[in-house]
C-alpha cells in the first residue's frame, strides 16, 4: 500500500519542521553576557563639603548689610578685621566694603573677593562662585563710578566756563550802563505847534 501524496509530503517536511524547531530554540537558549545586577539599595549621598550651606545664609547676610547705615556697616567690618581669615569671612569683608562709601573700598572689596575667586585652597572652592558674582559686580560698579567722576568733571568744567562768561557779560553790561550815565543828556526836541 502506497502512502498519500499529503503524507509523503508530510514527512518529507518533519525533519526540516524539527530542524527548524530546534533552532528557534537553540537561538533562545544562546547566552548572552550578564549585566550587572542591578541595586536595590539606594546609592550612597553624594559628601559635599559643609560650606555649601553657607551660601544661603550669606545671600540672606549680603541682604541684611543692604539695609544697615554707613555706622552699623563700619562697626560690623571692625568686628570682622578681628576675626580669623577664612574665605567666609574674607567674603563678608568684601560684601561689607562694596556697600561703605569709603575712597577706594570698591577696590579693597575686589582685591578680597578675587582672592577667594581664585584661590586653591580646598575650603574656598565652595565659595568661588559667589565671590567671582560680587568681584565682577565690584568691577562694573569701579567702572560705573570712575564714569560718573569724569562727567561730574566735565560737568563742573562746563559749569565754571558758563560761570566765567555770565560773568564776563555782566561786566560788558555794567560798562554799557557805566557809558548811558555817562552820555550827555539829549535837549528835549522843540514842541512844534501849528500855527493859525
Amino acid at each position: 500500500m502506497s502512502a498519500s501524496p499529503l503524507r509523503r509530503r508530510t514527512v518529507r517536511w518533519q525533519p526540516l519542521l524539527c530542524l527548524l524547531l530546534c533552532a528557534g530554540l537553540a537561538a533562545c537558549n544562546t547566552t548572552r553576557p550578564r549585566l550587572p545586577a542591578m541595586s536595590v539599595t539606594p546609592a550612597p549621598a553624594v559628601e559635599t563639603p559643609q560650606p555649601l550651606d553657607d551660601i544661603g545664609p550669606l545671600l540672606n547676610y549680603h541682604q541684611a548689610l543692604r539695609r544697615m547705615s554707613q555706622g552699623e556697616l563700619i562697626k560690623e567690618l571692625s568686628g570682622l578685621m578681628q576675626q580669623k581669615r577664612t574665605p567666609r569671612v574674607t567674603l563678608q569683608t568684601g560684601m561689607v566694603l562694596m556697600l561703605t562709601r569709603g575712597n577706594g573700598d570698591l577696590a579693597r572689596a575686589q582685591g578680597l573677593l578675587d582672592s577667594v575667586a581664585n584661590s586653591t585652597e580646598t575650603n574656598s572652592a565652595p565659595y568661588k562662585p559667589l565671590a567671582q558674582m560680587l568681584s565682577s559686580y565690584c568691577g562694573e560698579a569701579r567702572r560705573l563710578a570712575e564714569h560718573v567722576d569724569r562727567l561730574n568733571a566735565q560737568l563742573g568744567t562746563q559749569q565754571k566756563d558758563s560761570q566765567r562768561r555770565i560773568d564776563q557779560l555782566n561786566e560788558m553790561v555794567e560798562e554799557l550802563k557805566n557809558i548811558e550815565r555817562t552820555l550827555p543828556v539829549r535837549p528835549a526836541a522843540p514842541a512844534t505847534g501849528v500855527k493859525k
